[in-house]
């Protein structure tokens, strides 16, 4: 989950590109699935890099078709291996990403990866957070201050795409069994 903005202020746009092509490549080398907003910016990035590794990436739309994606969101076509088109605008494509998803991580964002954080939270899902990709991410743990869920989510910090993700897939593992006892 990141910024769909393609020029965010205060980001750092190359180191920005690095970390979602590394997220990509570390996600598609895990053999994990990427669930994504048919967008542009860091979401769009991070798919290209997954399927550039051999990766499979799925786009949630925001639109009722291809027509409505393209031209009334403005959304890339090759966005996604495959796109999903549900109708729903963005916040309802949003709860359809997190509830898709069995982990969910943040890179960077504004206002809409915030929404798909806290509704992650509220879910209970694993979540990793890139710490220095800016945006919410770079907030989250001062957003956890206040923010006190009994049982909360384990919310995993870590400034390394690969070491993320293999601590949230071990952390995803680790709910799975000992739900399944």
């Amino acid at each position: 989950m990141g910024s769909a903005d393609e020029t965010p202020a205060g980001h750092d746009s190359a180191k920005r590109e690095a970390l979602a092509r590394r997220l990509g490549g570390a996600i598609a080398g895990r053999g994990c699935v990427l669930v994504t907003g048919a967008t542009t910016g860091v979401p769009n990035l991070v798919s290209r890099s997954v399927r550039e590794s051999g990766g499979l990436a799925v786009g949630i739309s925001p639109g009722a078709n291809a027509q409505e994606h393209v031209g009334a969101y403005g959304l890339p076509a090759d966005a996604a291996d495959v796109i999903v088109y549900t109708g729903f605008g963005k916040k309802g494509r949003n709860v359809i990403n997190v509830r898709s998803s069995d982990i969910v991580i943040v890179i960077g964002g504004g206002l809409g990866t915030l929404n798909e954080f806290t509704v992650a939270y509220d879910e209970g899902k694993t979540i990793g957070v890139l710490e220095g990709s800016g945006g919410v991410a770079d907030r989250i743990r001062e957003l956890l201050e206040y923010l006190n869920k009994a049982a909360g989510p384990r919310v995993i910090f870590m400034d390394d795409p690969e070491t993320l993700i293999d601590a949230c897939i071990r952390e995803f593992e680790r709910g799975r069994v000992a739900t399944s006892l």
